[in-house]
């Protein structure tokens, strides 16, 4: 594919290659070889995402059978690597000064310090009595930090096959078409898509503060990406499913949870305060001959595949990358965790605005409707506590509260300070009106969704 070819994807190739080792080495592999790996690399991803397996008794997907077995049964040794991670993600900040650059990071960087002290008071018993209760402090290290310490890196790890040999590209390329008519935004924005869901927010947020400085995107369109794209990853996905256990429904939830955000999406897009942005953006309007968008994703699916030749390179890197977002939550989950369990359990925070949500848990048919809208509206705070505080309930509305984690996107504990640290132009306020929309819509949605599966017995 020419030079030329790439910049009528409207810059696809361009995003693409701001992902993490889609051109590991300059080496260029041939063209069978690299057709080769696009496939094996590829297929072999969508097996350890996708394809459930039965193992003592349990069925799931592959790379969950590994970190449940380090937890469960080597249990001291992922402690251990814990500590190691968060001992890392404290220290970050302070050898390179990202804690001096706002407000936003010294707040951050009290809450990981915090979560360490926590920790540390957790594992050695002395934290106080009403920390210790069963669903406090022992819930959120073991049921919820651990898991995320194992499984966040491994899934990085397993991740490098969707994104590092090409199929991550043709899915952009191919997604094009009708990014506009349905999100308003432009076709290159299915990579962003694409790369928040099977890999990173922070990586999608990156292409997409990358893009709208290079003026390619409106204001309007970056705003739409970074509040309804910028998910948290598959493997959080798999955190939020074993809390809730659903993971027995895994397919099930994990496609039918990527359809109803972006459905959302849709609609946000459409609505203030989204809507009254400016859309503004001088960028050519290209059109495509039939069959051409085919030919394009598969020669840059392959191009990025020839150039995918350092493969313990890429593997190390996506996992490198998955230990560093993994030292840099697991501490504030932690702290962040413990007070929005502290906040719901004590005081009447979550009451108040979990009456704003009670309308529309009451419309989607909830048994306790009240209780369902306090629990999802923590998910302000922190995107696991919807998961933790609902863990117990019926299965319909653990359903709704899995899918609520996923679909809000926007939460205090790390989305919203990410996308401050951008220069796209959206203060806290709108995030959280935003926020506040995307949760109601999700609500109806979701529990729409799921009075149908479990009618037809899909999910029980």
């Amino acid at each position: 594919m020419t030079k030329q070819d790439t910049i009528n994807l409207g810059q696809t190739e361009q995003d693409a290659n701001t992902m993490p080792d889609t051109t590991a080495s300059e080496t260029l592999l041939s063209k069978p070889i690299a057709l080769l790996q696009l496939i094996v690399f590829s297929t072999i991803g969508l097996v350890m995402f996708f394809v459930p397996f039965t193992i003592g008794d349990k069925s799931t997907i592959l790379f969950d059978h590994g970190a449940t077995y380090l937890v469960n049964q080597q249990h001291t040794l992922s402690v251990t690597l814990l500590f190691v991670l968060m001992i890392f993600g404290v220290s970050k900040p302070f050898i390179d000064g990202s804690w001096r650059k706002n407000i936003t990071h010294k707040i951050l960087t009290v809450f990981k310090v915090l979560g360490l002290v926590l920790a540390v008071m957790y594992i050695t018993g002395n934290a106080p009595a009403f920390m210790m209760e069963k669903d406090m402090l022992p819930f959120l290290f073991e049921k919820l930090a651990l898991p995320v310490g194992m499984i966040v890196p491994l899934g990085a790890l397993i991740l490098a096959f969707l994104v590092g040999f090409g199929l991550l590209e043709m899915v952009g390329v191919l997604m094009q078409p009708i990014m506009k008519p349905i999100w308003k935004t432009p076709g290159a924005s299915a990579i962003d898509a694409v790369a928040s869901f099977v890999g990173s927010y922070s990586i999608g947020l990156l292409i997409t503060n990358r893009v709208y400085l290079q003026k390619q995107y409106s204001a309007r369109e970056a705003i739409i990406i970074a509040t309804g794209f910028s998910t948290v990853s598959a493997a959080f996905m798999v955190i939020v499913a074993k809390t809730l256990g659903l993971m027995e429904f895994w397919n099930l939830f994990f496609w039918s949870t990527l359809v109803i955000t972006f459905i959302v999406t849709a609609i946000t897009a459409r609505i203030p305060p989204i809507s009254l942005f400016d859309n503004e953006v001088d960028r050519p309007n290209l059109d495509y001959k039939r069959g051409a968008r085919l030919k394009a994703a598969y020669e840059l699916g392959l191009s990025t595949s020839r150039h995918a030749s350092d493969f313990k390179h890429i593997l190390w890197t996506n996992f490198r990358d998955g230990l560093i977002m993994a030292a840099a939550i697991v501490p504030s989950i932690i702290a962040v965790g413990l007070t929005g369990l502290l906040l719901a359990k004590y005081t009447p925070v979550f009451d108040a605005l979990g009456l704003l949500l009670y309308p529309f848990t009451w419309l989607g048919g909830l048994p306790e409707p009240l209780v369902a809208a306090k629990g999802m509206s923590a998910g302000l705070a922190e995107m696991f506590l919807p998961a933790l505080l609902l863990s117990e309930a019926d299965m319909l509305t653990r359903y709704v509260a899995g899918v609520i984690s996923i679909s809000s996107v926007l939460f205090f504990s790390a989305m919203i300070p990410c996308v401050l640290a951008t220069e796209i132009p959206i203060s806290v306020g709108k995030m959280v009106i935003v926020w506040f929309q995307r949760v109601a819509l999700s609500i109806l949605l979701a529990a729409a969704f799921g009075h149908l599966a479990i009618s037809f017995g899909w999910i029980s």
